[in-house]
């Protein structure tokens, strides 16, 4: 895994680029001099977590012929300070799956991708507390 990172635009305005030319933007926050024209590095993180485990959960339900007709995630996650550092302490993610289906299937899904295969989960899981919801739509 290669990326490539890139200050575009002063003060703090980058853009990460991976070896297949896909790029995002990251910025500051503006209460630190930034131009809130991108994410900031945490928020990537989490949206990380989503995108990592979403792909497990699709995939899982994919493979079982599952269908999913409409599929979102909200992630709440709370950071303290750890000497210099502030890491994440509680993400809560909020699941919603549309699609006929039992909610046990989804749920084993979520948890299989949560305590196995998602490496984002993996990685958070040392500094943070991860819990679910799943909420169905008929």
């Amino acid at each position: 895994m290669n990326i490539k990172l890139t200050r575009i635009e002063s003060p703090y305005v980058l853009e990460a680029r991976n070896e297949s030319g896909n790029a995002i933007r990251i910025d500051a926050s503006p209460e630190i001099g930034g131009k809130n024209s991108g994410p900031r590095p945490m928020e990537l993180l989490i949206m990380g977590l989503a995108g990592c485990s979403s792909i497990d959960v699709l995939m899982i339900l994919n493979k079982h012929r599952i269908e999913v007709k409409d599929y979102s995630v909200e992630v709440d996650a709370d950071r303290e300070k750890v000497e210099e550092a502030n890491l994440f302490k509680n993400i809560h993610l909020k699941f919603k799956v549309q699609g006929d289906f039992k909610e046990e299937q989804v749920k084993r899904a979520i948890d299989l991708s949560l305590e196995k295969y998602c490496s984002v989960a993996k990685t958070l899981e040392k500094t943070a507390k991860i819990t679910y919801e799943l909420e169905l739509a008929p």
